[in-house]
């Protein structure tokens, strides 16, 4: 992990999709298509967009292997 990374990981429990990007390694636009897909939850402040960090975890687990760019390879959590 990059030092970034472990800083966002001490300070926060929620994330931005820019933040929850850099966190996963999954691009915004990937991330964004996920989320209009409601594979990952959110919680919407106004115009931000946030995502717990342990929905981000457990949704890389549970899609370890699959084709995130295929709707229908994807499981929600």
């Amino acid at each position: 992990m990059t030092e970034s990374t472990l800083n966002i990981r001490r300070n926060k429990t929620a994330l931005t999709v820019n933040e929850a990007s850099e966190y996963t390694g999954i691009g915004r636009n990937n991330l964004r298509k996920l989320i209009a897909w409601e594979k990952i939850p959110v919680i919407r402040i106004g115009n931000k967009t946030l995502v717990r960090m342990e929905v981000l975890d457990r949704f890389l687990q549970e899609n370890e292997g699959h084709n995130l760019k295929n709707r229908y390879e994807v499981i929600a959590v």
